[in-house]
């Protein structure tokens, strides 16, 4: 039904998708982290597919920093993405930003 129809972000909205993992991780001191161990509230990365008129803050492109639990899920021509408000970005990551924490990805 929805095949090839061009889709058009509306308001503050965003279209994500998050790096494919395995699920499992590696601390910094190389210990293995499965991908079923409970964690705390864990921020994640996504990139940036689509965005609304009114986004501001982010790009096309740029890594943007959410909770999992502000997210919903919507598959698009087979793939999974997923849909965000720009209020629930934590932070973004792209070369444009001069500003800077002193922190790099």
């Amino acid at each position: 039904m929805f095949e090839k129809l061009p889709i058009k972000m509306l308001t503050d909205r965003l279209l994500v998708r998050i790096p494919d993992k395995d699920g499992e991780r590696r601390s910094q001191g190389g210990i293995l982290i499965p991908a079923t161990a409970q964690m705390a509230k864990r921020l994640v990365w996504a990139e940036v597919v689509a965005l609304g008129a009114n986004v501001r803050a982010a790009e096309v492109g740029d890594l943007v920093l959410f909770s999992p639990e502000d997210r919903y899920e919507v598959e698009v021509q087979g793939s999974d993405y997923i849909m965000l408000r720009e209020r629930d970005l934590h932070a973004v990551a792209a070369e444009r930003i001069e500003a800077s924490t002193g922190l790099y990805l």
